[in-house]
């Protein structure tokens, strides 16, 4: 008994300092989504202001729900983009001013709320919202073309790669995805459940280290707490890294470079070509859409010389009917 007690004791005084660290950062409200500061918000009259980072924040829910123009659910890959993707389309259609409601939830999420008619419930609060346009990886898209919930063709726009996300300064020294097995590292990763991602990131990790790898990382270090799954989608990931409760997380490169152009406290390890995996973005119409025209629309402006730039941005690339999948 006299030994479990002081390894609990020991235990308790080696966390203390991390605990410590953790609530020192927690105490920034800056590092809390939403970090655009109110931008991915296209309502026109917002009323009563009322954000409360880590209490009341609707991060992954943008726009006026009363009288829409057009409903998007976009996989929230690209949260950060959207701001400025849609005041494009909107300069191009001025009709659509301030009438554009979006989601960016987890593809699979995003999937069963288009199952049960765009009805949400967060918190105490449930409202529905039915979709004109999805857009996810291809695949995804794809698979729900064929089940009838969307209407083809897909229309794909865009690429992705994957990095490892770090805490400015590195301080878990990671070099490689195979880095992400040792047992003194924390990792925070998407979860396979909703999470499209985990598909390529599990290819990843066989690329660099075989099924031995993609077994430590996702199954073994999970049990035993080492690897932290997410419950939303991994925008989790740079939270986790900012309270120091993780110091690697493997994302989408383009996440890591929003997070460095906001000055987070976030840097990225590149990974390998041999070793990575590419991801192909991609919409098509909702079945029985409110609005199809205006779906229509947006499915023409995100392959669109405007909204590509805007898409370079974040190191994504365009398309060209070559890329991986």
């Amino acid at each position: 008994m006299h030994k479990a007690v002081l390894a609990t004791a020991l235990a308790a005084a080696l966390l203390l300092p991390l605990a410590a660290q953790a609530a020192e950062r927690v105490q920034h409200g800056s590092i809390f989504p939403p970090w655009q500061h109110g931008e991915n918000n296209d309502a026109a009259k917002r009323g009563l202001s009322f954000t409360v980072p880590q209490v009341d924040d609707l991060a992954d829910f943008h726009g006026d729900v009363s009288d829409p123009k057009l409903v998007l659910y976009v996989g929230g890959n690209y949260f950060f983009a959207m701001a400025p993707l849609v005041a494009a389309f909107e300069q191009q259609h001025p009709e659509f001013k301030g009438r554009i409601y979006w989601e960016t939830l987890p593809p699979g999420l995003l999937e069963k709320q288009i199952e049960v008619g765009g009805t949400v419930t967060s918190g105490n609060m449930t409202w529905t919202a039915k979709p004109d346009a999805y857009l996810a990886g291809l695949k995804k898209v794809q698979s729900l073309i064929d089940r009838g919930l969307l209407t083809g063709p897909a229309v794909p726009y865009v690429t992705n790669s994957l990095a490892i996300m770090v805490p400015t300064g590195n301080p878990g020294a990671v070099k490689t995805l195979s880095d992400l097995a040792r047992p003194d590292l924390h990792v925070v990763m998407p979860n396979p459940e909703f999470e499209g991602i985990a598909r390529q990131i599990e290819a990843s990790l066989k690329r660099a280290g075989g099924e031995a790898l993609a077994t430590t990382v996702y199954k073994t270090k999970v049990a035993d707490g080492g690897t932290f799954l997410t419950q939303i989608h991994h925008r989790q990931t740079p939270l986790f890294l900012m309270q120091r409760r993780a110091q690697a997380g493997v994302t989408w490169q383009s996440e890591a470079a929003f997070q460095e152009q906001v000055s987070n406290p976030i840097a990225h390890v590149d990974i390998p070509a041999a070793q990575n995996t590419t991801a192909i973005y991609a919409g098509a119409k909702v079945r029985n859409a409110l609005h199809p025209e205006a779906a229509q629309l947006w499915l023409s402006f995100v392959r669109s010389p405007a909204a590509l730039s805007i898409f370079e941005r974040y190191g994504f690339k365009p398309f060209t009917g070559t890329s991986a999948g």
